[in-house]
């Protein structure tokens, strides 16, 4: 038993290592240190959020043991739904879109779904599916969502408390907002509330971005980049308020930028990522990290959180570097900063629509 009589359920997460890199290091020309999400049980940081959610679920259920977990993502969520279900021996059922990559469904039986069910053309007609025929029907059933609830940004704070040192810079990618939210929430926490957060998305995919120039929730009409786990039509709501923090700074880079932003992190430090994780990376390399703080000198220190993915493969990777070496080379000599956005003030209220995260 935990303390106070609290059931004593595991955390279905791990500490990951901080790493400072040399290479990416001596490419930003300050000290970088990689916060190696990419190696939680999933595979990337949302066994953190996810991962929460679902044991204090466990915590507060009236019958915990007979809860089933239900999500609604065939992405990276899905995975950690049930990686984190699996591991405290509970069901999880995952509806993905019929979108969903075949070798994404394998990893989500392979970790121990109870079901994947195939159904809709999108993620919006999966979530409608499984809420409307499975949770509707399964009163014991829990709705595990992607990013937009309290106990997922908690999750993802944690990563923060994790840093011995206060850093002078974050770096975090931007889907729905669970990581941003955790992120800053974590800072907070700790006290380092004025430590800079660049919250990074990638053309086609930048909900935030487009939210703060707009200065209301914006719904994106489509997700048109690679980097489908940053597939949010719609930020959550909480992210797009701290998104008009002071010392945020939301960047958007190219799809070719992504990709090599991967190639390079494997061929530098030997590491696996999506997209959504490298256009992270980027910021280390073409001297964008000191264009967009300019401040930072050798001895600054800088984490960027590898959030990892497990949409991804050698295959995947070698394309990229013969698609985007070229462009990404062109992206960097066509602008003099990666582009930026100011952060005006201004709320909106819609709840978010989320993509296939």
């Amino acid at each position: 038993m935990g303390s106070m009589g609290e059931p004593d359920i595991p955390k279905p997460w791990i500490v990951t290592p901080l790493k400072e890199s040399s290479a990416l290091s001596r490419a930003a020309g300050c000290r970088i240190f990689l916060k190696l999400e990419n190696l939680q049980p999933a595979g990337s940081f949302k066994s953190r959020g996810i991962g929460n959610l679902v044991r204090q679920s466990l915590l507060t259920h009236p019958t915990p043991d007979q809860t089933h977990f239900y999500s609604s993502s065939g992405g990276n969520a899905g995975l950690a739904c049930v990686t984190a279900a699996t591991s405290l021996n509970r069901p999880a059922t995952v509806v993905v879109p019929l979108s969903t990559k075949p070798w994404m469904i394998a990893k989500i039986r392979t970790a121990g779904a109870d079901e994947v069910i195939q159904h809709g053309a999108s993620w919006a007609e999966a979530d409608k599916f499984l809420r409307e025929e499975l949770l509707a029907k399964d009163t014991k059933g829990v709705y595990v969502p992607p990013f937009d609830h309290e106990d997922v940004w908690d999750g993802a704070s944690t990563i923060v408390e994790e840093l011995e040192e206060k850093p002078d810079a974050v770096v975090c990618s931007v889907g729905g907002g669970g990581l941003f939210c955790g992120i800053q929430m974590g800072l907070e926490r700790r006290g380092w509330g004025d430590v800079s957060v660049l919250a990074v998305e990638t053309e086609g995919a930048a909900s935030l971005a487009s939210s703060l120039r707009e200065r209301k929730l914006v719904t994106l009409e489509k997700i048109t980049s690679i980097a489908t786990s940053l597939g949010a039509k719609r930020v959550a709501q909480k992210a797009f308020e701290l998104g008009q923090k002071k010392r945020v700074k939301s960047v958007v880079l190219s799809d070719a930028e992504a990709g090599m932003g991967c190639w390079r992190l494997a061929d530098d430090e030997r590491l696996i990522v999506e997209p959504a994780c490298g256009v992270s990376v980027a910021l280390c390399y073409d001297g964008r990290l000191k264009k967009l703080l300019p401040g930072l000198t050798e001895g600054s220190k800088v984490v960027v959180v590898v959030c990892g993915g497990s949409d991804i493969t050698l295959q995947t990777l070698y394309q990229f570097r013969e698609e985007y070496a070229e462009a990404e080379i062109m992206a960097t000599d066509d602008r003099d900063v990666p582009s930026t956005l100011s952060v005006p003030n201004g709320h909106g209220s819609d709840r978010p629509d989320e993509g296939c995260l």
